[in-house]
């Protein structure tokens, strides 16, 4: 690891260098030129310096590659590196010309990465919907795909050994799926309004000074680690909500799905606050002018003309809340529990389908039973309802959209 560094660094280096040395020599060379000459020339001093960069830094990170693919000396690979990037920032420095295009093949080479990278995203996708499809399908040539989707039993210990008896396993993912449902609610259900009217405070109403102070400080809470809310969720949150109901005469576990919902809606504040103020603040100041002058009061213009303008927005907030709340695991399994709940009582014991997830892979594990393969089912079955989630509320963004406009 410290070789592959200190060679990246050196490809930085002779990147950097030949940068330095032909936008030198561009603008000398325009410098002797004369007065205005610089006008003739097709590119500015900076695109060839990028262009030498460009070449003597491809140059040497392929000699990189290379090196370490084939294993050969570090002293020797870096001989050639520079080597290489010698040459190559000379020829790319020869090449500095009036007619010369190097901003054209700068660009180009921008384009080429911006390419790559989009490419790069795709194919990933691609990868992890073919690795959770495939799996899955494995998955159910063992478990009927019904029983899966329909079961309410959720028990996925099978037998390891055929001697072993009473260890068939139980694959319904109905209460596992309603215990990420009921938690993911309770926190939305918290985060939603106090996120909003956070965003809404900040952006309209509050000073300068308050919004420089509290806006910060709101945001430390994304920035708390998950373990950290989960001691707080156990240790606080989960006894405090045990004594108040013991004092009104019923019976709630430490762990239970309100415990973690609340946390875990507190800790996704954040996203729905920083982002929807960022919403509200980019709707033109024109249409709150205009709402003034038709002798709309503040928060008539707020209510019907600013937050409406920012809705599509908002609701991209509480979808990225709405995916961090179900993609949470740290805070379910110290707050909620592991046990598959088959319950709509926010007071009781739930697991999640991350928490199933982590379960199922954690150790050394096959995947070649039912009792792995099942993590791969449930990570399908996430898939496909945040696939659904997102393509409601993008009809629902389009449909405002258009009536709003």
């Amino acid at each position: 690891m410290n070789t592959v560094l200190l060679l990246a660094s050196i490809v930085a280096a002779l990147t950097a260098a030949s940068f330095v040395f032909a936008r030198r020599k561009a603008a000398a060379d325009i410098a002797y030129a004369g007065k205005g000459a610089g006008l003739g020339y097709h590119s500015q001093p900076g695109y060839h310096g990028w262009f030498a960069g460009i070449v003597s830094g491809m140059a040497a990170f392929l000699v990189m590659i290379a090196g370490m693919y084939l294993s050969l000396n570090v002293f020797l690979v870096i001989g050639v590196m520079i080597v290489v990037a010698l040459v190559g920032s000379f020829l790319a420095a020869r090449r500095i010309s009036p007619d010369f295009r190097a901003r054209t093949y700068v660009e180009y080479f921008i384009k080429a990465i911006l390419v790559f990278c989009s490419v790069v995203a795709v194919f990933t996708t691609i990868g992890i919907i073919l690795s959770l499809l495939f799996e899955s399908m494995r998955f159910f040539k063992e478990v009927p795909v019904l029983d899966f989707l329909t079961g309410i039993q959720w028990s996925p210990q099978t037998a390891m050994r055929s001697d072993q008896v009473g260890q068939s396993g139980a694959f319904g993912a109905i209460p596992v799926f309603t215990g990420t449902f009921l938690i993911m609610a309770i926190a939305i259900a918290v985060a939603a309004p106090i996120g909003l009217m956070i965003a809404i405070y900040l952006s309209e109403y509050a000073g300068k000074r308050t919004r420089g102070f509290v806006k910060p400080v709101i945001e430390i809470l994304a920035g708390v680690p998950t373990v950290v809310y989960g001691f707080f969720a156990l240790l606080t949150v989960g006894p405090a909500i045990r004594a108040q109901a013991e004092t009104m005469g019923f019976s709630v576990p430490t762990q239970s799905a309100i415990t973690a919902g609340l946390v875990m809606g507190v800790m996704i504040i954040p996203f729905v606050s920083s982002l929807s103020d960022d919403v509200i603040n980019a709707v033109p100041q024109t249409m709150r002018d205009g709402s003034y002058a038709l002798g709309a009061t503040k928060s008539e213009t707020m209510t019907k003309v600013v937050f409406a303008g920012a809705l599509p927005g908002i609701i991209g907030a509480l979808l990225l809340a709405v995916s961090r709340a179900i993609g949470e695991t740290m805070i379910v399994v110290m707050a909620a529990g592991r046990a598959a709940n088959l319950t709509g009582n926010p007071f009781e014991a739930v697991t999640t389908v991350t928490v199933q997830i982590v379960a199922l892979l954690t150790g050394d594990q096959e995947f070649d039973s039912a009792k792995t393969l099942a993590a791969f089912a449930l990570g399908l079955m996430l898939f496909l309802i945040t696939l659904v989630l997102n393509y409601i509320a993008l009809i629902i963004v389009r449909r405002y959209r258009a009536r709003y406009e």
